[in-house]
């Protein structure tokens, strides 16, 4: 969404830097420069966003690349496995799930990954863990 990332992202590349874009998947990712290693949220409906996806994202990851889901519930769950089984996410990249800080507990979510034998690693935003909402450095 901003012009200027993309130049950023160049000369980082140039100067063999590890570049890392996080994006809400929103916007299409076809400008990002090869060699960035993109991290791709696909939101759940829990979200209150999901239809603001760009589905055509899916088709210019590389293995390299990651797939974040935020789930908030098990409704979130369910559909998030529907999107990895329909679009073979786990063939394409790294697929993550992390839980809704506050919504679900990490260890529930461990639990559902572990019964559905799921292709996807769990993630925690380890920055909530610690902090919890609070704006750090108050």
């Amino acid at each position: 969404m901003q012009e200027e990332s993309y130049a950023l992202m160049n000369r980082l590349l140039k100067k063999e830097y590890t570049v890392l874009l996080e994006t809400s998947g929103s916007q299409s990712i076809k400008r990002v420069p090869l060699g960035v290693i993109k991290i791709l949220d696909l939101k759940c409906p829990g979200s209150g966003e999901s239809q603001q996806m760009y589905w055509g994202n899916l088709n210019k990851l590389l293995p390299s690349d990651e797939i974040k889901f935020v789930i908030s519930a098990q409704a979130d769950l369910e559909w998030a496995t529907h999107i990895i089984h329909e679009y073979h996410l786990g063939q394409i990249a790294k697929v993550l799930f992390s839980p809704v800080y506050g919504s679900i507990d990490p260890s529930i979510l461990a639990d559902w990954i572990l019964q559905k034998n799921l292709p996807v690693r769990l993630h925690l935003q380890i920055h909530k863990l610690i902090w919890g909402d609070r704006v750090r450095g108050k």
